[in-house]
């Protein structure tokens, strides 16, 4: 069961650092993403919050994946 852990975290890591950088090159190209003036707007900076989370946790999934194989 420990071993089925392990792998369910660092799969999910691996998942996470391929799905979140896609989605935060969309969000950058979208219009909503800086004003008239080319500044970012709420929703680009909501966005980056968002990704940025979500990385940290894959990261945090795949160091408690790894412990937990070795």
């Amino acid at each position: 069961m420990l071993a089925f852990a392990a792998i369910l975290l660092i799969v999910n890591a691996i998942y996470n650092a391929i799905v979140w950088p896609q989605f935060w090159k969309r969000v950058a190209k979208d219009p909503r993403a800086t004003d008239k003036q080319g500044r970012a707007t709420k929703f680009l900076k909501v966005h980056a919050v968002l990704v940025a989370v979500a990385l940290i946790l894959a990261v945090a999934s795949a160091i408690a994946g790894f412990s937990l194989l070795f």
